[in-house]
Parts: structure tokens; sequence; C-alpha cells
């Protein structure tokens, strides 16, 4: 009983972190609403069209971290403990709840009317710690998911599918552990209860896919139709450079005028 209480008092604070909105934030301090710029979507590309590269990597490296943090310490909280009357490790199951409630904080923040991002930095954070606590090999699948997201929507500009292939590969991973740690070659005692929580961890981890899919639906719809907003990380770049020798050929043209 006491388990379940502390597992719904840390998913509740995930989904209140999960609720806090660094895109808003960071363009509220630039003076602007990313929610009325671009796409419209307090995200990691559209602060990246809008506002910069930089600004868009700050965006996302907080969600992530948003999203890693609390599923970090959900795992620690609990230690060796298991579920009474199974082998199920509480902590296994204490990592997807936690992140499943941070996403949905992300995508429905209470905050702001529900109305928030997509979820996938945070996504990415989540599935990134629930990897790394299991060692090293399970960890580079993670890593190497973002990278080769990266590198495709580098070559084909197209965000959203780059941001599939982000989530989707550690989160087949993470199922493919579970099924080694507690399926029936795994020496631990496989009973109905240690089922169950198996069970209910991998509808968790389809859960925090399923609800970042559903939040791209519309970019679904416009990939199909040929419509998707483009995102060309070269003309991020090319852009900050063209801005940064703006601002110093202004600088140099103001210390001149006030020579003269």
């Amino acid at each position: 009983m006491i388990y379940s209480l502390w597992l719904t008092v840390i998913g509740v604070i995930s989904y209140l972190i999960g609720s806090i909105n660094w895109a808003l934030i960071i363009s509220r301090f630039k003076h602007s609403d990313i929610r009325k710029m671009g796409s419209g979507n307090p995200g990691t590309l559209n602060m990246s069209r809008n506002f910069g590269f930089k600004f868009g990597l700050l965006t996302f490296f907080l969600d992530v971290f948003k999203g890693a943090i609390p599923t970090l310490i959900a795992f620690f909280v609990f230690g060796e403990e298991k579920f009474v009357g199974s082998e199920f490790y509480i902590r296994d199951f204490s990592l997807y709840l936690c992140g499943l409630c941070v996403v949905l904080g992300h995508i429905y923040p209470i905050y702001f009317k529900f109305k928030g991002g997509k979820g996938i930095a945070s996504t990415i954070g989540v599935f990134l710690v629930a990897e790394s606590v299991h060692g090293i090999g399970w960890a580079a699948v993670a890593v190497m998911a973002i990278v080769a997201a990266a590198v495709f929507i580098y070559l084909t500009e197209f965000g959203a599918m780059g941001s599939f292939i982000a989530i989707t590969p550690p989160a087949v991973s993470g199922s493919i552990r579970l099924f080694l740690d507690y399926g029936t070659g795994s020496g631990h005692m496989v009973n109905g209860t240690t089922i169950a929580f198996h069970i209910v961890c991998n509808m968790l981890i389809f859960a925090i896919c399923f609800f970042t899919w559903f939040a791209h639906r519309k970019n679904i719809e416009r990939m199909l139709a040929g419509d998707e907003h483009p995102t060309s990380f070269k003309g991020m770049v090319v852009k900050a450079k063209a801005k940064k020798l703006q601002q110093k050929n202004d600088a140099k043209n103001s210390d001149k005028t006030i020579e003269n």
C-alpha cells in the first residue's frame, strides 16, 4: 500500500514538472509567444526556426532534462525493493510510470490550459535514462537513435519523422530488455504477479510512444500530403552566421558614426 502512495506522489510531481514549457518561457523572455509563430508548436524545432539554432538547442536540452531528472529520481527512490509476491523491481515500473507522467505534462500542461508541445525531447530524456541505468549497451541504443534522428533531419529536413526515429528504437529495446529481465528465460521466478507488472510496463512504454505520435497527427497528415514544414539545420546555421556578420557590420558602422 505504501508503494502505491509513493508511486502516486512521484507520478503527480513528474506531471507537474512535465507541465513546465521551456519553449514558451524562453520566447517570453524574448518578448514573443512561440505559440503564435511558425507552426505554433512550443518545441525545439519551432524554436530553432524562429529564434535560431542556439535557442532551439537550449530548449531541446532543457526538455530532455525535464524528462530525464524525474525518471532518474524515480528509479533510485525504490532501490532493490520488489512488488510483494513478485520478482518485479518497483524501480523498473516507476521509470516508465513517471516517464509517462512527464510526457503527459508536456503535451497536456496544467499551467497552460492543457495545450503544450509534442513531447519528443522529454521522451528522449525518459528513454535515455531508462536504458542508461541498465548498462552501457542499452544506453548506446538510445544515443544511436538520437544521432540517427539528427542525421536524418539534417539530410531530409523532415523533422517529425526524425523525431519518431529518436524515440522508437529505445522504446523497442526497453520492451526487449524487460522480456530478458522478467521473461520465461530470465532466471526469475515467473508468477502471475510478475507477468502482470511485465505487461503493464510494456503498456506504459507503448502509451509514451502513442501520445507523442498522437501529438504529431497533423504532421503525419502533412507528410502524407507533401505539405510538411521543412526543418533545415543547414539553413539555420547559415542564417545564424549571416545574423552574426550583420551585427558585426552594424557595430562597425556605429563606431564610425560616433568617430565622425
